[in-house]
């Protein structure tokens, strides 16, 4: 039997007046309560997630103000076409729904991100590349083959492919101007490349090799707990952190694909990549062993809030030294180089996933979004150069906090970055030579 929000309560009192947000979750509703209606004026927000909905009601559109919407969660089997009336609608995220049908009277004029993570789609609507302001678009976890031909919404920068059924990248990503963080692992295309990573000799640890101590965080993938590894009894135990992986799909994809690549991506000292697995007696993955890193390691910046939808939020104020800066760059640029070196995409290179102590070292960390690359050629230099947008933001964004603009390699930065961002996605550097103009002999 579902609690019932405090929220509703509140609603059914009218105590809520002039509310720009409301939380419906988890109020086992079958129908959007009408005193809903009575916010009309002021209601932006609204969450309906973990209720009984399977429609909207045609009255929707007289919450004329509202621009986000979550219904996640409930068991729509039709993204509700009553959507699309509601002409200030911007954010609609109805992930884990069993939605398969997805009507072009659905998106609405504004519609800026959408999450249909996790339902049964087959197909989407061509219309859905009449949204101009389309930015974010996360689709993993669907039974998608094809998509719309997006190469004309001009802001599109995030897209969430992985875990559907596409037998190859459609054909015009590789070609899209503002394209810089995709996910496609999953997909039968790339897929075969995890099962044959599988052969890369991997250290395996039984349970009783790791001990394991306190909760030290939680992702959109899994736990990450304090341990001990003590597989060396010649060795004294060593602190390390253990991530044991839910089930459940995220929003990047699965966490079978994202073991797969958090093992590949070992070998350099500016990745947080797992060092060893822990298996069952069947021989499958219960857990990755990485690196325990210290207090001083934290997020570069937050992620992305409604507002910025695709783009990072940094602390307020925050002022970096050149040298600072280069070293970050430096560093990013270096681990890119390595993993597009050893077949990998990233596919999530934010500043809210580079671990920074403050002083000398930035890690690259979350391969939740990471894939295999393809082997023919002309995709793989597409899909690798789609990355170098992301790096070229990054540079855009430090380049806003540096303390000191006039010095001199503020300018080679800029020039950097207008490189990395050049519409025309072949014509952008690759790594290694973005890697090689930051190298030790550039920064002095």
């Amino acid at each position: 039997m579902s609690m019932i929000n405090p929220n509703l309560s509140a609603l059914r009192r009218g105590d809520l007046a002039g509310a720009r947000r409301l939380d419906l979750r988890g109020c086992g509703l079958e129908r959007l309560p009408e005193e809903v209606f009575a916010l009309a004026d002021t209601l932006e927000e609204l969450d309906l997630g973990d209720n009984r909905l399977g429609t909207l009601p045609d009255a929707l559109p007289r919450l004329h103000r509202l621009r986000v919407i979550f219904g996640s969660g409930n068991p729509f089997t039709v993204l509700p076409p009553v959507l699309g009336a509601c002409g200030q609608l911007s954010m609609i995220g109805f992930r884990g729904c069993q939605i398969d049908t997805v009507p072009d009277a659905a998106l609405p004029p504004a519609l800026r991100w959408l999450i249909l993570t996790d339902n049964r789609i087959g197909t989407l609507p061509d219309t859905l590349a009449e949204r101009p302001r389309l930015e974010k678009l996360m689709l993993a976890g669907n039974r998608l083959e094809t998509l719309p031909d997006l190469s004309a919404s001009p802001h599109l920068a995030l897209l969430r492919l992985a875990a559907n059924r596409f037998s190859t990248a459609p054909g015009w990503l590789v070609q899209h101007p503002s394209l810089a963080w995709l996910a496609l692992a999953g997909n039968p295309f790339v897929h075969r490349l995890v099962n044959r990573s599988a052969s890369t000799p991997v250290t395996t640890l039984s349970a009783c090799h790791v001990r394991e101590d306190r909760l030290l965080g939680e992702g959109a993938s899994g736990l990450i707990h304090k341990a001990l590894r003590c597989d060396d009894p010649a060795a004294p135990e060593r602190p390390v952190a253990l991530k044991r992986f839910k089930a459940a799909m995220t929003s990047d994809g699965l966490p079978d694909c994202e073991q797969a690549a958090c093992l590949a991506a070992a070998g350099h000292a500016s990745i947080v990549a797992a060092e060893a697995r822990v298996a069952d007696a069947q021989g499958r993955t219960e857990a990755l062993v990485l690196p325990l890193l210290g207090p001083e390691f934290g997020p570069l910046a937050g992620p992305p809030s409604l507002a910025s939808c695709s783009r990072d939020v940094y602390a307020e104020g925050l002022s970096l030294s050149v040298d600072k800066l280069w070293t970050i760059l430096a560093s990013m640029a270096s681990a890119m180089a390595h993993l597009h070196r050893i077949g990998l995409m990233h596919g999530d290179l934010y500043a809210h996933n580079i671990l920074w102590n403050g002083q000398d070292r930035a890690l690259l960390s979350d391969f939740g979004a990471a894939s295999f690359l393809p082997e023919e050629a002309g995709l793989r230099a597409g899909l690798e150069r789609l990355e170098v947008r992301a790096f070229g933001l990054l540079v855009e964004e430090l380049l806003q906090r540096a303390d000191d603009p006039s010095d001199v390699r503020c300018a080679r930065l800029a020039a950097l970055r207008e490189d990395c961002l050049q519409p025309e996605v072949a014509r952008r550097p690759d790594f290694e030579r973005i890697s090689a103009q930051l190298g030790p002999a550039s920064a002095r």
